[in-house]
């Protein structure tokens, strides 16, 4: 394996060190197997650890949003995620009721599957949101990132680092031996999770709370099919006083695989001793919440976990970033934690790479921080905000008020009444079934993401759109730097690709018309001077790639001469609305300013 230069003479390296790379990461859960397969993909040394023997081994994620499915599309796993994933149409018709074989208090059409919104979600993106556990997840990141060369270390914990002008020096366990080596790399990152000892170690500044509430999950095989079939979806909601370990009776019933294979999320106030659950009392939980109390049920595990609110507002110190859960750390609401995971380590990869390539700067890593500690308070807020609006919803049935649990089933009876207390009850469910939208169909926020860092260079002094609907619930696309590049159907009268496919991860693409020809050149000039990856694609009747629909020329926002520069990670980075006079000079400045090289002449 070839050296690198890292600024210390040989002999002053650890005499301990026995493995050396460019980037060692520290778990293998989504952020890590997302930045090892990002990594690998752009030919950039990794070593992947984790602590664990193999992958994750309860169901935790599922959602996958458009935003990370576009992400496996760029890195070619696309297929084979859908391949293990619960299609999209069998996602959506979340279920509340007293038991899933009881009495419906109603439904909510989820994740994009309403017709009235199915066309925002179509519209948005070549790709749409699916559901698949991260038992199944991991293993295709983890399996691909090896294949393209990450070296995979299991049973290989995390102890210490240290930082020096020329790298990272870290000390790892091997589990299985007992004995500890040190791995020598250029870059660290920790996606070691919501308990992340390398983010401790390099003291992140967190807002925020860990353990506001507590949670139990029971995993279970069942065949409910007759039940669940014909209302297909990935959450059933069911309230039901006293069939818990405690309070109102509030529990999730999570289809991992349709339709036999479950798990059921249950709450406890996390302020007192920890619920103790064994097979014959997480049985009865399952025949409970079920409403099936001859059901023969096979326990697969139980587990307790802590809901969390807190998020970092500063992503690194030097060459040691985080990513993942261990810098955004929330309940699962909205389905948001794999998914930003995703896109905190399909952010940073790109970056490392061009730093590692001597494309960029080393200030261009910077801007992971200012990108991403955003997102990650946005996501924090609004998964801990949809946590608390099932208040409502038990206000209205009035469950907050009952004392006993006859009370509170007498309270749910309620809403059948042909009195004025049942037609006032009947009238406030549906304003809190809309509520949940923001839960379950806050399209803006799973796409909506702005950038703003020297890695975005607005030089026309653009802003963002004002919304024209609920920013939360619904994308606006935008080619304002800084917004993600819109998807449009375009191609020949064969082919078919989104815009999104034009800008693959390994490179910077430009997108103009068939009048913006001149900067083809430029580009070529540029790209070659600088020694970075740019290519020219041009959008017209009679070239390689034709506005198929005569969408792209509604989304471009540029004139047809004009020009979008765009990130590996699908963000615009800079834009001309017009061809100027030295489109060159233009580029060239743009460019040098993103990636934060010193320009000629400073």
């Amino acid at each position: 394996m070839p050296a690198f230069d890292d600024g210390l003479a040989e002999t002053e390296l650890p005499t301990s060190a026995t493995a050396e790379t460019d980037v060692l990461i520290v778990g293998s859960g989504p952020a890590g197997g997302a930045a090892a397969l990002s990594l690998s993909t752009l030919g950039v040394r990794n070593i992947m650890i984790t602590k664990y023997r193999w992958t994750a081994n309860t169901p935790r994620a599922h959602i996958t949003n458009q935003r990370a499915m576009e992400i496996f599309r760029d890195l070619g796993i696309e297929d084979q995620v859908l391949a293990d994933a619960t299609p999209h149409p069998l996602v959506g018709d979340t279920v509340f009721c007293t038991s899933i074989a009881g009495e419906e208090i109603g439904r909510i059409r989820t994740w994009g599957t309403h017709p009235a919104r199915e066309a925002d979600y179509q519209l948005a993106s070549p790709c749409l949101i699916c559901d698949i556990p991260q038992t199944y997840l991991e293993p295709i990141l983890v399996k691909n990132a090896t294949a393209r060369g990450t070296q995979s270390r299991f049973s290989t914990e995390y102890v210490s680092h240290t930082q020096d002008e020329g790298g990272v020096t870290t000390t790892v366990l091997d589990r299985l031996t007992g004995t500890s080596y040190q791995i020598r790399s250029k870059y660290l990152i920790g996606a070691d999770g919501a308990r992340s000892q390398v983010a401790e170690d390099i003291g992140l500044p967190y807002e925020g709370q860990m353990d506001i509430a507590g949670s139990m999950n029971i995993t279970f095989k069942a065949d409910i099919s007759a039940h669940v079939a014909p209302r297909p979806s990935v959450l059933y909601w069911v309230i039901q006083p006293g069939s818990n370990v405690g309070g109102i009776g509030a529990g999730l019933v999570r289809m991992v695989r349709p339709w036999n294979e479950w798990l059921i999320v249950w709450g406890y106030d996390i302020s007192q001793p920890a619920p103790v659950v064994d097979e014959e009392k997480a049985t009865q939980i399952v025949r409970n919440l079920l409403g099936m109390p001859d059901l023969e049920v096979e326990i697969t595990g139980t587990s307790l976990w802590g809901n969390n609110e807190m998020y970092a507002t500063h992503l690194q110190k030097q060459r040691v970033f985080a990513a993942g859960d261990a810098v955004h750390r929330h309940p699962p609401s909205n389905g948001l934690g794999s998914n930003t995971s995703i896109q905190d380590s399909y952010n940073l990869g790109w970056k490392l790479a061009a730093v590692l390539k001597g494309q960029a700067g080393q200030e261009l890593l910077e801007t992971y921080s200012r990108e991403r500690a955003p997102v990650a308070k946005q996501i924090v807020t609004r998964a801990n905000k949809s946590s608390r609006e099932f208040v409502q919803f038990f206000e209205v049935l009035g469950l907050m008020d009952a004392e006993t649990e006859e009370e509170m089933r007498a309270q749910i009876e309620e809403r059948k009444a042909n009195t004025p207390r049942g037609k006032e009850k009947r009238h406030a469910l549906v304003e809190a079934m809309e509520l949940k939208d923001y839960e379950f169909n806050a399209h803006g926020v799973d796409l909506g993401q702005f950038y703003e860092s020297t890695a975005i260079q607005n030089s026309d002094g653009a802003t963002r759109p004002a919304p024209a609907r609920d920013p939360e619930l619904y994308y606006q696309a935008s080619t304002v730097p800084g917004s993600h590049l819109p998807h449009a159907w375009v191609g020949d009268a064969i082919h078919k690709v989104s815009t999104l496919d034009l800008a693959p991860y390994d490179t910077f693409t430009l997108i103009t018309g068939i009048a913006g020809e001149a900067w083809q050149a430029a580009a070529a000039k540029v790209g070659a001077d600088l020694g970075v990856p740019l290519k020219t694609v041009i959008i017209g009747p009679g070239r390689e790639v034709t506005d198929i629909y005569y969408d792209w020329a509604r989304l471009r926002e540029v004139d047809e001469d004009g020009v979008l520069l765009v990130r590996p990670d699908k963000f615009i980075g800079w834009r001309a609305m017009t061809l100027p006079a030295d489109p060159e000079a233009a580029l060239r400045s743009a460019l040098e300013n993103l990636l934060s090289r010193p320009q000629a002449g400073s």
